[in-house]
Parts: C-alpha cells; structure tokens; sequence
C-alpha cells in the first residue's frame, strides 16, 4: 500500500484521512523484441509526493519512466516527458498507445478488438531515440491529493501547471537529468498544459529542445460553441466535410477527390465566404443566405433545411447526431471514422462518443494489469483513464477564454532554439486541425521563428495513433523532429 493507517490521535469527529507518507519508487529491468532486435530497457514506477512549505506531502503524482539499458540511465540521452489531457485524462493513451515499449493491440483502423485484451511489443515506440516519463496529474491515474479539499490546489490551469511544473522539476533533480536535451509530449488539453508549461519553466531555468503536441488545443475560443462566438462554426467546418468525405456522404463530385484536396477547397471557404455570411448576422440577405445554405450543404453531406433551421451555424453534437441519422447511426467526437448506435434516431445529440467507448475497456484493462504484472507497482487504488470528476470539478475561470498560446510565444522568444512539432488529424471534431492552424497563425511569433514550428497532417482522429499506419507515421515524423531540434 502507498499509505499507512490514519493517524489515531485525530479528532474522532474529524474525517480520517490517510497520512501519506513517501514510498520508493518500483524498478525493473525489462525487454522486448523489435524484429530481430532485442531493446533492453528500465522501468521506474511509483508516485512522487508533492509538498508544500512545512514539509507535509498534500499530493502524490504517479508516473511510469523508461530508460535505455540495464544500467545507469544516460544523461546525455534525450528525455521526453509525456502527459494526456481531459483535463481529467491520464497520460495512459499515449503511454500504452503510441510511445511506450507496450501498446494495447487494437484493430489496424483503431476499432475495439474482441476481449480478453492483449498487449503486444511496440514496434513504434520512441523509447529507442528518447527515454520517456509519463505523468498522471493529480486526480488521474494513480495520482491523489491527501485529501479531497486539496483537489482545489490542483484542478485548474494553474496549479495544474505549478503541480506538473513542480514534478519535472524534482524528476530532473532526483534522476540526475539536468544535462540531458529536454522534451514535452502532450496530447489534446496536454498540448494546453504543454505550451503553458514551456512559458512557465523557462522561468525557473529550464529550457526545452522541443515540444511536441499532438491534436492541439491552446485557444479554448476556437472550439467552445458559445452564443455570440461564431469562430468554432469556421474551424469545426472542415472537419465536418472530411466526416462526410470518409462516410461518403459528399455529392459525386467532391467524393470522388483526395480528402486533402476537398480541405482545401472547404479550408478556403471557411475563412472568407464563410466567415463574412457569419459576421453579417441577421444582416445577410435572403439571397446571401440561400447562397451559404446550398454551400454548407454541398460540403457537408446535411440538408439544407438543417443548415437553415441551425441558422447557418452547425454545432458539434447535433453534427455527431445528423450526419448519418438516416442510417441510425452516429458518428464520434474524439474519431469521426467511428460509429456509435442510439437508441432513437430522433434525438438532438448521441448518447455516447462512439470513439470513446471503443477504447476506454481496453486501455482501462491493460493499464491496471501492466501496473501490477509488468511494472510491479501494486495499489487497489482505481486507475482513473478519464475521471470525470476531475472534469467536472476543474476551475475554469469563466470570464475569459483559457489559452495557453501566448505562453509558447514567450517561450520560444526566450529560447529561440526551441521546436514545435503539431501533429493533427483530419478526423478529430474534439480539436479540429484547421482549429490549430488558426491559432499557430495569431500568435504573433516573430517571423524569424516561424521555421521552429513543423506541422504534419494524419487521415486519423484526436488519438491518432490508433489508426496503424498514423501510429508509424508519427514515430518516422517525431524521430526526424528530434534530430532537427538537437541540430
């Protein structure tokens, strides 16, 4: 167990808690086979306590690292520090999905395989050019605060970044690794969390090679659909056309055209036409609005009495319900390739995310028993993949939109030798990629800069990894990414 028994002499009135006190982390020597290669490899797993200024841990941050060899991990090694997002989200998707040395087995496409699940050697994994880190903040996971009123210090953007800031830190320190060439990987809020941390660090000294971000969201403006925000509408629309071109619900002849070649064309509409009819509001004529209607519904598959009654503007959830409605079906938030089946055909919006529950069985299972099997890291604690008590107790501050942009163009004006690599994928209406483009184009980053940003493009969805082919073509991107940003 991670904790002793409650302290005795507390008040018996008063709620016991647990004292937590500071255990050693698990490490194991392990290995795989890569074709004809054998990549050996250690294992660190345990929590690392958080404390404030008396000394007293008030939270414990679980994290699983990987180092090369059997022996003393390189320091001149490049170290990748990788976290998901939610903001309730364990890093358990990237870890056992795309970078780790395991990843769970799905079908080729991502769809959910049959269980009992299976993990198997990962052919993809990062582990061969970088040592990685992967961290569950607190309330995901393995990771808790000492006790529930604490959650409050570390559910919101910043004491999120202060926590998981804190953490590096200490890994940094403890595991000697002050001097080895420094990287971020974070994933949907991650990649918030990323472009926070950047700005926030580079403060207190520490200076990254590179930050990766996959399926990015740093403007929270351009994907919350509220009244009187017409922006998500332009950016979500793209997106929108790619679910239809991959349903093949597009007219003749836009289906038959490469899905890249259709963005282009929907991308371009959506920035100028588009944008204008919104920005007129009940100004546009009836002619100009007969006009956006019969456009919208040439490019996305939906009627055209749909688009008139939504007022030209077509929310998310009710796209996720529509789009294939005459088939019963729906498609998914997080992978519009995935489908998902209501109970009516009727209703507004789905019932569940098709995407999600595809993989959260599978992931949830192998997590907690690699732990335990492979990691020896015992705890009868839940490992919480997504916690949707994080998420529903997460601070937002509600006056403003959070964006964490402004962060990663202060840090790149501070160490002008910092990379970014977008990685994005045409099937993600969670964080659109046209949504990104946008905000990597109203940062203000001086243009002698701009070469530090590279982007690449996937015909997959928010975890794009789980599409085969993504998965390899995210490991040849972020192994030349690498070698670009150590020069």
């Amino acid at each position: 167990m991670d904790t002793p028994p409650a302290d005795t002499k507390a008040s018996d009135d008063a709620p016991k808690f647990p004292t937590p006190v500071e255990v050693a982390p698990i490490v194991r020597q392990q290995e795989i086979k890569l074709g004809r290669r054998t990549l050996k490899y250690t294992t660190v797993a345990g929590r690392m306590p958080l404390k404030n200024e008396a000394e007293e841990i008030e939270a414990q941050i679980y994290f699983t690292a990987y180092t090369l060899g059997h022996g003393e991990a390189d320091r001149k090694r490049p170290l990748t520090i990788v976290f998901n997002g939610g903001p309730g989200s364990a890093s358990v998707w990237l870890h056992l999905g795309a970078l780790g040395p395991k990843r769970v087995k799905m079908q080729d496409e991502g769809w959910m395989p049959a269980p009992p699940y299976q993990l198997v050697d990962n052919e993809q994994t990062w582990l061969e050019q970088t040592d990685l880190v992967f961290i569950d903040p607190v309330g995901t996971g393995y990771s808790r605060a000492a006790k529930p009123d604490l959650n409050k210090k570390y559910w919101n953007v910043k004491g999120d970044l202060e926590s998981v800031g804190e953490f590096i830190r200490l890994y940094l320190t403890r595991y000697s690794r002050w001097t080895s060439p420094l990287f971020l990987c974070g994933e949907s809020y991650g990649t918030t969390r990323a472009a926070g941390l950047a700005g926030y660090l580079v403060d207190k000294g520490v200076a990254f090679n590179g930050i990766i971000l996959i399926s990015t969201i740093l403007n929270f403006q351009t994907a919350d659909f509220d009244r009187g925000n017409d922006l998500p509408y332009a950016l979500f629309l793209p997106t929108y056309a790619a679910t239809a071109w991959y349903h093949k619900m597009l007219p003749a002849a836009l289906q038959k055209r490469p899905l890249r070649e259709v963005l282009g064309e929907v991308e371009l509409y959506a920035e100028t036409e588009y944008t204008t009819a919104l920005m007129k509001g009940d100004r546009l004529s009836n002619e100009e609005k007969r006009t956006v209607i019969n456009r919208l519904s040439h490019l996305t598959g939906l009627t055209s009495t749909f688009i008139d009654y939504s007022n030209l503007r077509i929310n998310i959830f009710r796209f996720c319900k529509e789009l294939l409605r005459d088939q019963r079906r729906t498609v998914g938030r997080l992978d519009s390739r995935f489908t998902g089946l209501d109970a009516l055909a009727v209703t507004e919006t789905p019932e569940f995310d098709p995407s999600l529950s595809a993989i959260t069985p599978p992931y949830t299972a192998m997590m907690t028993d690699y732990a335990r099997s492979e990691l020896g890291y015992e705890s009868d604690l839940t490992y919480e993949t997504l916690s949707f008590k994080v998420n529903e107790g997460w601070e937002w501050d509600r006056g403003k939109y959070v964006d964490t942009s402004e962060a990663l163009r202060s840090a790149l004006a501070k160490n002008p030798f910092l990379k970014v690599f977008v990685a994005m994928g045409y099937y993600d209406l969670a964080t659109p990629h046209f949504a990104a483009q946008y905000t990597l184009a109203h940062m203000d980053i001086d243009p002698s800069l701009r070469g530090n940003i590279h982007i690449a493009d996937y015909e997959a969805g928010h975890m794009l990894y789980l599409d085969i082919k993504s998965l390899a073509k995210l490991k040849l991107d972020v192994h030349a990414f690498i070698k670009t940003a150590l020069g």
